[in-house]
Formats: structure tokens, C-alpha cells, sequence
């Protein structure tokens, strides 16, 4: 079946659509020893979605330092807790990779706070913003991309949360998982969609009035 993408999805559409949460293993790294355990798991992978989290700031010029960096397999999500852990020799090794495939959503950013933290080169990443436009949708929100590909909603409630927190709840944990899992749901996704060319891009103008492309 050919798919309908939007260049532009409706954000007020997006609440009506049902949840979608990672339903793999979480795991929380708090402990450099842990970091190189988790690490050595990761670069066995092909494929590794990444996102990071930082406690919100509400004073005017008061920045905090990335607090959380959760990379996800299909199906096993680590949390590094980097208040907890900072940048040990084996997060520098994952993130210097060459290897194994990296996929995130605005990822340039949270790579600015990675490296606030410490100096590492840059390895193999993906950013899927810089990917959407190829297939015509020029949304950029992980919640609007997913809604658009995948018709379900990820909840962003969490996101001003305090990821400082002695400890994580489980809702916070859940939502920083689901997060990067989905960085590579969408990053799939795209590689397909450009591949077999199954899809109808409808554009969306000033009004909301449709317009049905020609099909891919």
C-alpha cells in the first residue's frame, strides 16, 4: 500500500492519534564501570539511535550541563547518567566511532553539549533532519515526523522534567528511551521510503488546503 506523507502535519491532528512507547529493556548507567560494560554491547550493533536530555533552565542565562545520553538498539536503551558518570573513555570511544551506523534528530545540537562535557572527534552520525526534505516533508519535531510516518503520538511530557533527579522516574525513562528508540524507527522509514519510492507527498498550503502530489 502506498503511504501518504504530509509536507506538513497538522500539529492539533497529533493528540488524537494513539501513544507510541519503546517496549524494550531499559537500562541506567550510573557508574563509569557500567558505561564501559554498555559500550562494548553498543558497538556490536549495526544501527544505534541517540538523543540526549538536559535539566530545563527557567532563570534567564542559567544553562545546565547535558545530564542524560540514552542510545537505543531495536530493542535495549541505555541511559547514561553523565551528572553521574561525565565523559569516561569508553562514551568518548562510542561517540569517535566509525563503525556502527548513528542516527539522531537534531543531533548537531546535542553534540555541542557533548562536548562541553569533554573534546572527542565526531564519528559516524546521522541527522535526520538533514534527510526529511529528500522525501519532500519539511516538518523538523520528532513528534510531528512520527506522526506523520507512523500515525502515533509521542508524548513529550517529560521533557521539561528534571534530569538531575537522584533518581529517574519511570515515566522519565520511558520517554528518554522512546525518543532515541524512534530516531531509528524514522531513520528506517526514510532509507525505505526514498528506496521504493511508495509514497504520495501531499503539500499543505497557508489555507490547510491539500493538494495531492503526483505519485513517488
Amino acid at each position: 500500500m502506498t503511504k501518504i506523507i504530509y509536507n506538513k502535519y497538522e500539529k492539533a491532528l497529533i493528540s488524537t492519534l494513539p501513544v507510541e512507547e519503546f517496549q524494550g529493556r531499559i537500562i541506567v548507567i550510573l557508574t563509569p564501570g557500567e558505561t564501559e560494560r554498555a559500550v562494548r554491547y553498543l558497538l556490536s550493533q549495526k544501527i544505534l539511535g541517540l538523543d540526549t536530555e538536559t535539566r530545563p533552565s527557567f532563570k534567564k542565562g542559567q544553562q545546565h550541563k547535558v545530564a542524560l545520553l540514552q542510545v537505543s538498539t531495536e530493542d535495549t536503551c541505555f541511559l547514561f547518567r553523565l551528572n553521574h558518570t561525565g565523559l569516561t573513555p569508553a562514551l568518548r570511544q562510542l561517540l569517535e566511532d566509525q563503525t556502527v551506523l548513528k542516527v539522531g534528530l537534531s543531533w548537531h545540537d546535542d553534540l555541542n553539549a557533548l562536548h562541553r562535557l569533554g573534546a572527542f572527534e565526531t564519528g559516524r552520525f546521522v541527522d535526520i533532519q538533514d534527510h526529511v526534505r529528500e522525501v519532500g516533508i519539511e516538518d523538523l519535531s520528532l513528534q510531528k515526523l512520527y506522526a506523520n510516518l507512523f500515525g502515533r503520538k509521542i508524548s513529550k511530557r517529560q521533557q521539561l522534567s528534571n534530569w538531575e533527579a537522584d533518581i529517574l522516574s519511570d515515566r522519565q525513562k520511558l520517554y528518554a528511551a522512546t525518543d532515541a528508540w524512534a530516531c531509528i524507527q524514522l531513520y528506517n522509514e526514510l532509507v525505505r521510503l526514498k528506496e521504493t519510492n511508495d509514497y504520495q507527498l501531499i503539500t499543505v498550503d497557508e489555507n490547510n488546503e491539500a493538494n495531492l502530489s503526483e505519485t513517488r
